[in-house]
């Protein structure tokens, strides 16, 4: 048993070292004064620099973060009312088949979802830029928030909801005091999900984009291939600092809403 457990950490350890060691050799070169990627010359900051007096950059950047967040939010409330409407449903035959037809928007290939799009919005009028991004982000983002929301509903025992209705608690008064207070948990979940999805997404953005707007993921695109130059690892680098920042916050905020109170049963009041 020991030996098994030396061999799983050691397994463990090489798999997490090919994953993160590409990362370390981009965030490595970020600091490279010699301006390419053979050989490191000496220390620099002179790309973070140039990534933080590019305005247009800065301005992608805000454009981003903008999408991102409003995309999260709004699939957010959108995901958890389709949670609880699947939740609802009686017939086990129904029930199914909306979970499925909402699985495949997740398995899909994002070239398709982003194809898809591009042509509903070029038939109805839609023009490509801001308000396109915005929607295909909150689209493959609603079902993600509906997969994290839906077990915590699912484990949630009904007797919570015949006792508040004893209690003379109405529907509103279920829904926030009784129903939201238990899923949480999986509410912070979808929404950090689909944030992280947002800021990482390319495939579905690349199609929808129009000129003059653009997020991050297209922009690193787009100048990788234009050459080479250490500014695409200062700026990568900087990003994979910030989701470090988000997951170890979602950590922190689940760890503390899941939190069982002192001398309690598990449940919030």
């Amino acid at each position: 048993m020991g030996r098994n457990g030396k061999l799983s950490n050691v397994y463990l350890a090489v798999v997490f070292a090919i994953l993160y060691a590409p990362i370390a050799y981009l965030i490595f070169y970020s600091f490279n004064s010699g301006g390419h990627m053979r050989s490191f010359e000496g220390f620099t900051l002179e790309w973070y620099r140039e990534v933080f007096a590019d305005t247009r950059l800065l301005i992608i950047v805000l454009n981003t973060f903008i999408i991102a967040l409003l995309s999260s939010a709004i699939s957010t409330i959108l995901g958890v009312a389709g949670a609880m409407a699947i939740y609802h449903v009686r017939r086990k035959r129904t029930k199914n088949t909306l979970l499925s037809l909402n699985n495949v928007l997740i398995v899909s290939p994002d070239v398709i979802i982003g194809a898809s799009f591009l042509i509903l919005f070029t038939m109805i009028g839609i023009k490509l830029g801001f308000t396109s991004v915005l929607l295909s982000h909150i689209a493959f983002s609603v079902p993600i928030v509906v997969i994290m929301v839906l077990p915590k509903l699912q484990e949630m025992s009904p007797t919570l909801m015949d006792a508040a209705r004893d209690l003379g608690a109405g529907s509103w008064q279920i829904l926030t005091r009784v129903v939201l207070p238990y899923v949480k948990p999986g509410i912070f979940a979808g929404f950090f999900m689909a944030l992280t999805y947002s800021l990482d997404d390319f495939a579905v953005t690349f199609f929808v984009t129009g000129n003059g707007y653009s997020t991050l993921s297209v922009e690193i695109y787009s100048r990788a291939r234009q050459g080479v130059s250490l500014s695409i690892n200062a700026l990568s680098t900087l990003l994979f600092l910030l989701t470090v920042l988000l997951v170890v916050g979602y950590y922190f905020i689940n760890r503390r809403a899941t939190r069982i109170p002192p001398g309690g049963k598990g449940l919030r009041p």
